[in-house]
Formats: structure tokens, C-alpha cells, sequence
């Protein structure tokens, strides 16, 4: 699924009405319909109060064709014009006319705090304020509005997206977000709705199709792209019969110092169980024993350093390499990760300390292999790209260090959100008991174990993330967000392939009476 800008999407209303010969109304009655439809599925008449905020723009005008198809069907509605301005889009004014025609008590005009209205705990609020078209910071009666529903208890649906948020622009004033308990939002995700700081508004949407002009969604480079099942199925790569493990590449994993022999363990594990063929960890002596121990499948290698990396020395040709887990920031662990990166010719997934060794040194950069694929958590992105105002502010910089690099970034988060120069990809498994120790230096396993399959970079990266998430939700369901480890995630990777191609269950028919 795409992720288009605000401006995008007006550009697709403008190609549909005139490719389909249809005025914007009818792309707004479109809209409105599809709403309504999702309401009655589900309240199938209810007479629950719904109280309808209508803004005065093209929201606004999908907030009337809403509550004209409730009237017109016998529910109860009571509907709002925040009255906030004397500007009023021609849609709006169309659907205003058309609700007049139902109705001889509503809407009622807001015009300041003494029109809110009382709402109960079981009624259900709608918000059609502001939609992606909101230019404005809210401030006054309007503001005050906006916090006065988000005190009531009561449901609300946000139309399209929540008032107060922009679609992909950062959030202005955060004590003027509409809290929506869900949204509806119309033919494509909106950027913000993935987001840390914008995406709690949103915490539950559905995508409504309203008929968009099918080639432009088609052939329009988006803002970011989604990665689903869908998606991810795609990306896979099936196996033949007379492949061999020298098919599927030698893995080198490059991690640990004295106490952190563990994430060489996580990485390497991980390597083996996204497909490598071979893996080979390289660490310190003193890792030597663990390794052998704890990962019988593993070749070792160590430093001649016991407690810490100092001088790789290599006696094969890795397919990829996985560096920096747990590997600390020593003088001699940077002219390392030199040597490494001017010599290698192998594809690279680098993280942990050796993205701190590079934003410490930024000497580093000079050397760093193209289409290296970097996987900071944000605390170590921070620390590579310097200060950021905001998520959105964050994107821009990693898309200017990716370009100017031609490397790959990994943005870890709870939609961890793949960069590649412009290119976007947003991620849509995982959740947070993921967010423990280790998790990461499973994600840079995965990552190199599908590098040495000869997985492309790029599909290494998204396909990867998207197999840690499903892993790592897989986990959850079995025990529970609190007690998801990184071992647990690695040993679920088996699951999360099989999960790429099973058939979902389908809803059961309810016996008819006869």
C-alpha cells in the first residue's frame, strides 16, 4: 500500500472528477457514504446519541454527507458547524443546502465555548473539523473545543484523520489533537499516523477506498510505501531442490567484547535462522568457548585481543558481514572497522557501537561501503546525524546522510521505516514487547542472513525488519509483551517465513433458519 502527501491526494481528487466526470460533491457524497456504511454495519439503527463536529471546509462537507444519510435513516444525530472563520469551501455550502433539505433543527453554528454542547459517556462523537486540507494552528474557542471532546468519555471516530494532526507536515500544538479513539481515513494511510509523536493520536485506523483514479494511485511515486503481508510475500525468495549451503552464502558476524558475547550470539543465531548457509562469528578470545558452546552451528574466529576487537583477520571471502553488536568504541576497534570498510567487497549491515565508532569518527563515512545498511536505535541516530526538531525533521536528515552516503538506513521504532535516498518503506509488524535487549542485533542477523542469500540490499532491509516484526509478534501472542526476549525472537524467525504463506482464516456463514 502507498503512502501519498496531502498534495498528492488533491491531485488525485482533481484527476478522478475529471477523468471520471464527476464534481467534487460527488467525490464528497462518495466519501460520506463509505462512512456511513461502516456505521450502520455496525449500529444497525441504533439510537445511540451521535454528535457531528463539522469544520467549515471540504472535512466539514464530509461530516454533512455523513450525518444527512444517518437522518435520512432514522438515527440520532445532533450536528455541529465549528463556526470559525467566514471562509466556507463551495463543497461544504453544497452539502449544507443538501442537509437543510432533512432536517429543520440542525446543524447548529458554533460560534464560541458557550455552544459546546453536553455529551454522555455512551454517546459517539465524530470528528470532521479539520481534515489533511488544515493550514492553521487552533488556537481560541476552536482549541478549547478540541480539548473539551477530548475530556468526554465518549467514542470518537475521526473522519479521514484526526483534527489538528497534518498528514505529513509536524504536529503544532499538541494540546490541540482530537484524541480519536479510531479513524477512517480515506483511499491511503497518511504518513503521521506512524509516526511517534503524531501516531499516538492515532491508534486504531481503517482505510476507506472512495474510487481514486486507479493509474494515478498506480503509477505515482508515493511519499513512503507500506510493507504488509502482501507486500513481504513478495520479496521472498523460494529454494530449489539441488541447492546446497554454499547456495545461500557465508555470513560473517563481526560482534561483542568482554560482557557482551551475547549479541554475537543473537546475531549469528539469527544469520542461520533467516537461511545463511555459513556463518562465521568473529570476536574477542574471550568469546571463543561461549560460542562454541552456546551455537555448536557457528565457526569462530577471535581477535588476538581478548576483550575487545582490534585487527579482523579473515581466512575466507564472506557473502555478507553484520559488524558493530556489542563490539565498544576502543581507538583499535575504529582502525578496525577502517580496514573493514575500505577492503570489504561484501554486502555490510552496520549497527550498535560501529555506528557509534562512525559518529565519533567521522572519518569513517569516507570509507564506508555503498549500500551499507545502518541500523541505529534513535539514540544512536541521533548521535550520526546530529540534533532533530522532530519525526518529521528525523526523516529529512536520514534521507540527506542516506543520499549523500548512497547507504541505506534502518529507523528502528514501532514502525521502523527503511530510507533509501527519497524512498520510504514503513513497516507494519512488531509491537512493543520488542523493545528489549538484543532485539537489535536479531534484526542485524536477519538482515545479513538474507544479504548472503543474495538478497538485494534494499529488499534485504524491508524484507528483513518485516520478518523480525512478524517474529516478534508471533512471540507476543505465545507470552505476553512483558516477557518477549531476543532469544524468543530469533527462535520464532522459522514461524514468522511460515506465517508469510498462510491462508487467513475465513469468517464463518451463520446457519440460516429455514
Amino acid at each position: 500500500m502507498k503512502i501519498f502527501s496531502s498534495e498528492q491526494l488533491y491531485q488525485a481528487d482533481q484527476i478522478t472528477t475529471e477523468k471520471q466526470q464527476i464534481t467534487p460533491s460527488d467525490l464528497m457524497e462518495r466519501a460520506g457514504t463509505q462512512i456511513f456504511n461502516w456505521l450502520h454495519q455496525r449500529m444497525q439503527g441504533a439510537q445511540v446519541p451521535i454528535h457531528i463536529f463539522c469544520g467549515i471546509g471540504n472535512n466539514g462537507g464530509d461530516g454533512l454527507v455523513i450525518g444527512r444519510l444517518l437522518i435520512e435513516n432514522g438515527y440520532n444525530v445532533h450536528m455541529y458547524v465549528v463556526n470559525c472563520s467566514d471562509k466556507r469551501s463551495k463543497n461544504f455550502l453544497i452539502n449544507y443546502d443538501r442537509i437543510k433539505n432533512v432536517t429543520k433543527s440542525w446543524p447548529h453554528l458554533m460560534t464560541s465555548e458557550e455552544d459546546f454542547p453536553e455529551i454522555n459517556p455512551e454517546d459517539i462523537i465524530i470528528d470532521a473539523i479539520f481534515g489533511i486540507g488544515m493550514n492553521r494552528k487552533l488556537d481560541g474557542w476552536v482549541k478549547k473545543l478540541i480539548q473539551y471532546l477530548n475530556a468526554e468519555k465518549a467514542f470518537k471516530l475521526a473522519v479521514d484523520m484526526p483534527t489538528g494532526l497534518y498528514a505529513n507536515e509536524p504536529l503544532q500544538d499538541p494540546e490541540a489533537v482530537l484524541q480519536a479513539n479510531h479513524t477512517l481515513t480515506f483511499q491511503a494511510p497518511k504518513l503521521s499516523f506512524f509516526l511517534p509523536e503524531t501516531g499516538k493520536y492515532v491508534p486504531f485506523f481503517e482505510v476507506l477506498e472512495i474510487g481514486l483514479d486507479p493509474e494515478f494511485l498506480h503509477t505515482t511515486e508515493p511519499l513512503a510505501e507500506l510493507i504488509a503481508k502482501q507486500e513481504a510475500q513478495k520479496f521472498y525468495k523460494q529454494r530449489q531442490k539441488f541447492d546446497h549451503k554454499g547456495t545461500y552464502g557465508h555470513a560473517l558476524v563481526i560482534a561483542g567484547s568482554y560482557g557482551k558475547i551475547g549479541a554475537a550470539i543473537l546475531a549469528s543465531k539469527s544469520a542461520f535462522k533467516a537461511g545463511a548457509g555459513l556463518v562465521t562469528s568473529f570476536v574477542p578470545k574471550c568469546g571463543y568457548s561461549i560460542l562454541q558452546t552456546a551455537l555448536p552451528e557457528a565457526m569462530v574466529l577471535t581477535d588476538t585481543e581478548d576483550t575487545f576487537i582490534t585487527d579482523i583477520q579473515l581466512n575466507f571471502e564472506p557473502s555478507a558481514i553484520a559488524v558493530g553488536m556489542g563490539i565498544a568504541t576502543e581507538k583499535k576497534t575504529v582502525s578496525a572497522l577502517v580496514k573493514l570498510f575500505s577492503e570489504t567487497k561484501a554486502p555490510m549491515v552496520i549497527d550498535a557501537d560501529a555506528i557509534n565508532c562512525i559518529s565519533e569518527n567521522k572519518e569513517l563515512l569516507k570509507v564506508l561501503p555503498k549500500y551499507s545498511i545502518l541500523t541505529p536505535h534513535l539514540g544512536e541516530l541521533e548521535r550520526l546525524l546530529g540534533p532533530t526538531k522532530n519525526d518529521f525533521d528525523r526523516i529529512e536528515k536520514t534521507k540527506a546522510f542516506s543520499k549523500k552516503n548512497d547507504v541505506i538506513v534502518i529507523i528502528k521504532g514501532a514502525n521502523t521505516i527503511t530510507v533509501f535516498g527519497d524512498k520510504l518503506y514503513v513497516n507494519t509488524t512488531g509491537n512493543p514487547g520488542m523493545a528489549t535487549a538484543g532485539s537489535g542485533d536479531v534484526l542485524s542477523g536477519v538482515i545479513a542472513g538474507l544479504l548472503s542469500q543474495g538478497y538485494d540490499p534494499l529488499i534485504a532491509a524491508v524484507f528483513g525488519v518485516y520478518l523480525h516484526g512478524s517474529a516478534g509478534n508471533i512471540v507476543s501472542q505465545q507470552v505476553s509483551y512483558e516477557a518477549v526476549m531476543a532469544s524468543d525472537i530469533s527462535n520464532a524467525l522459522g514461524n514468522a517465513y511460515l506465517a508469510l504463506f498462510e491462508q487467513e482464516p475465513q469468517p464463518q456463514e451463520e446457519p440460516q433458519e429455514k
